[in-house]
Formats: C-alpha cells, structure tokens, sequence
C-alpha cells in the first residue's frame, strides 16, 4: 500500500478555479455497491478505509443524498476522523452538505457545519427550523439547481468536492454531465442479490473517462478514473 503522502499524490486534486466534482463508491466484481446487510460499509475492507479517510481529508465538502445518510450511519465530521497533514491551510474539517427534499435528517447529523441543500418546494417550516443550526441552501424550484449548488460552493472557497453517493445522487451528476472523476474500489467479492450498483438514473447516458491510476492491495483493486471532456 503508498504511503499517506503517496497516496496524497495519487489522490490530489487539480488546481481549479471551480469546483471540481470527485465521486467515491466501493462495488464488488459483481457491481453490487452493498453488502448482503445493504450497506457498503466494510466492502473494501481496509485498503478501501485507508483510501476514505485520504479522500475526505482532501476535499472542502463531502456531498451526500439523504438516504446514504440515513442508511450507514452517519455523523458529523470530526477532527480525529481526518489526517491532519492534508488539512493544512484550510478548516479542520471538511463541510458536510447533505441533498433532501423532506428535510427529515437523524437528529446525530444536525450539527454546526452541516449544509443542507433542498429545492423550494420542501418545508418552510422545517427550513426554519434547521436554520437555527445549520446553513440550508435553496437551489431549484421542485428539482435541485446543480449549477445553483456548485456556484454556491465556489462561493465559499469549496472547490474540492467529494460525493459519497448514494446511487440516486450519483445517476442525478451523471445525467447533468457534472462528475469530473469517480474513485472506485473493487471488492474481492461476488454479492448477487438485488444490491444497487453504483449510478441509478433515469437515463442511460455515455460519459467516456480515462483511467487514472490503479493498484492492488490484498485482492482490493484501487482505481481512479477522470471525465475525458475530450472525447465528448
């Protein structure tokens, strides 16, 4: 396995003026992007945490659909949860922006530094409520403004944006042509089952990419692709 400075290197993101959109899942050989309990949790084992927790430690906001919130568990971000060399010169965390249209979020999530984005048609009242902790942002009528939200990134120094899905947000930054690199880890594993794979949309598009890098580490297999605007 590189070390935590190669591994830096290897996961670094480009100097932009704009954000930058990097996706991150874990899938068995088979596609499956959960494991028989339905969370992708321990899939890649810990060559695949190693490489979660430099990627988190990388980004200025980690973007993340409702239900990927509700279904693995998560908490606010925390200092000890990062590698504090990759944190130099920027916030000891990274903000987390968590996409819901009921504004029903687990009370563990609601916490100075969370962003919430839903469109104008969720609750006032509950957009009231959550204000009084956290910053929610409005973007889009029924649907999520995606521009509106990278905008508003850009506007608060979050250019390096990490999406840890789930599907249904994923197939969304597909469709719009938004996702300028997918890190993915090959579990050892065939799951079978009704898993979910990684992009659920509701379209079949094709968005070419180049492989960026790729190694091995005990059966897990680490790959990076970038979005070849080229070709399109």
């Amino acid at each position: 396995m590189p070390d935590l400075n190669e591994l830096a290197d290897l996961y670094a993101y480009p100097e932009s003026h704009k954000p930058w959109l990097r996706t991150n899942f874990v899938a068995s050989i088979d596609g499956a992007v959960q494991n028989p309990e339905g969370l992708s949790g321990n899939l890649g084992g810990e060559p695949d945490a190693k490489v979660f927790k430099v990627l988190r430690s990388l980004s200025d906001v980690i973007l993340v659909g409702a239900g990927t919130v509700r279904a693995e568990g998560y908490h606010p971000i925390s200092a000890d949860s990062m590698h504090e060399s990759l944190r130099e010169g920027r916030s000891r965390v990274p903000v987390l922006a968590v996409v819901s249209r009921s504004l029903d979020l687990p009370e563990q999530v609601v916490a100075p530094g969370l962003m919430v984005i839903t469109p104008a048609t969720s609750s006032v009242e509950k957009r009231q409520e959550l204000s009084r902790t956290v910053e929610v942002i409005v973007a889009g009528e029924t649907e999520i403004d995606w521009a509106a939200v990278l905008d508003a990134f850009a506007a608060r120094g979050l250019n390096r944006v990490l999406c840890e899905g789930g599907p249904d947000l994923n197939g969304t930054l597909v469709d719009l042509d938004l996702v300028d690199e997918t890190c993915l880890t090959i579990s050892p594993h065939l799951v079978g089952g009704p898993a979910k794979r990684m992009t659920l949309g509701a379209r079949a598009v094709e968005r070419p990419m180049r492989l960026g890098h790729s190694f091995d580490e005990d059966g897990v297999l680490l790959t990076r692709w970038v979005r070849d605007r080229r070709a399109a």
